[in-house]
Parts: C-alpha cells; structure tokens; sequence
C-alpha cells in the first residue's frame, strides 16, 4: 500500500505544479519575478513572508530556496494542500495555518512573531469577491512597517472596461500554452479526479470534505487591486510584470 510520506507528498506536488501549468504556460517566471521584487526591495535577509491561499507550497519552496534566510508562514483553507504542503516543506523555516482569509482574525491566527516582510500569493486571491479583498489588503496594509510588500500573481482583467484587452490576454496566454506543450497537461478537475482515487490521500480527502466555497460573484479587477492597495495605505502599487492575463501587482508600504 502507498504511504503518504514526504516523497509522495512530493509527487503530488510536481502534478500540481503540471496542472497549474496547464493554465499559466510562464508560471515559472510569474514566480522568479515575485522573488525579484523581494530581492530588489528587500532591506534584510532573514525576511518573514507570509504566503495567503498558500496551497501545496509552491511558491513557498520557491521562495525558501532563493532566500536561504528567509521563513514563510502559509495560510489556506484548504486541509489537503495544507497537509501535502507540510509533509513536503514543514522546518523550522516554514509552517502553515488553517484559516480562512475572508473571515476576520486570520492575521492573528498566524502567531506572527514581528511585523511581516512582506504578503505574497499566487493564484489564490481571484476567488476572493471584491470586499472581502478589499478589508484582505487593508488588513496587510496596517500588519506592514513602511517599506513592505503586497506582491500578488494571477489572472487579473481590466474588467467592463476592457472586454476586448481582455480577450486578447486570454488568447494570448492561450496561444503561449500551445507554443510550450503546457496546454495538454493535467487540467484541475483531472488533478482532483487523481487526489479522490488515491488511497493514501484518503484521510485529506475526508478532512478537506468538498472544500470551500470558490463562487465569484464580484470579481475584482486589475484596477480595484491597486485602488484598494492606495486606499489601504500602500505608497505606491501597480502591475510590475504581465504576459497575456497573468499578471503580478505589487504595493510598497
């Protein structure tokens, strides 16, 4: 019988990162243009990330690798990804927390030992409805010292302002799919199909229990993003780097 252990835990993780890739062909260089932005606004090594809607960790073990002093602290909803993630990552430079980030108190459930470096997600906070994003960001905005972060990677659209420029970021990210043979792998709902049929994903399975909700009824753009980052306090925010509809937002404290 397979064991879910650190190494399987792994291989769970790397047909995510194929099925994530199915709908961002340039994943990769979403995540290096994140560390980027730490690296070149970074006023200390030993930085404290914390990962919103952190998922399986990927971004974490990204970051962890390029900042070799650094510690993240993830935080998701989500049991399975959580559990995948711990197995896979879990020292005494990452740990994660079970909380919901559209609820109040999530920022306190992190036990955070300072002020955060910095905030950053990726592909996580588009199922968030425009409010609960809105308080999510002023929330960040006053748990940061001047100076830090809010670095967020998605698909994020122009909105009834721009149907056109829309459609054109989704083809064009779709044609880069194609370009790069990212368009055939794993999709989500297949990803999932795999994690339901397996047998030592069984107890995550029962604890996940469905998941949670992920109905979008008030999207927020790319625009509402940087608003509510100025609104919130942030000095400065704006998209730094975009192929198509993938983007990654950053505000400065």
């Amino acid at each position: 019988m397979t064991v879910l252990d650190a190494a399987r835990a792994r291989y769970w993780i790397e047909r995510w990162d194929r099925q994530q890739e199915h709908y961002m062909p340039d994943r990769e260089q979403r995540f290096e243009a994140i560390g980027d932005v730490l690296d070149e606004l970074r006023d200390r090594d030993d930085l404290l990330i914390v990962d919103l809607g952190v998922g399986p960790g990927t971004l974490a073990q990204r970051l962890l690798g390029r900042f070799p002093a650094a510690r993240v602290v993830g935080v998701d909803a989500d049991p399975l990804l959580l559990g995948l993630a711990d197995l896979a990552l879990g020292s005494d430079r990452f740990r994660t927390v079970f909380a919901d980030l559209r609820a109040e108190g999530w920022l306190e459930a992190l036990e955070l030992d300072r002020e955060p470096d910095a905030f950053v997600s990726t592909t996580a906070l588009h199922w968030m409805n425009r409010e609960p994003l809105r308080q999510l960001i002023g929330t960040c905005a006053a748990a940061l010292k001047p100076g830090g972060l809010f670095i967020d990677g998605d698909h994020l659209y122009e909105g009834p302002a721009g149907p056109r420029l829309d459609a054109l970021g989704k083809a064009m990210t779709a044609r880069r799919g194609d370009r790069q043979g990212t368009a055939a792998a794993e999709d989500w709902a297949q990803w999932w199909d795999a994690v339901a049929r397996a047998p030592e994903l069984a107890e995550l399975v029962r604890l996940r229990d469905g998941g949670f909700e992920h109905t979008v009824h008030d999207r927020p753009t790319v625009h509402d993003y940087v608003s509510f980052a100025k609104a919130a306090g942030f000095a400065e925010a704006g998209t730094v780097w975009q192929y198509g509809d993938d983007r990654v937002v950053v505000g400065i404290r």
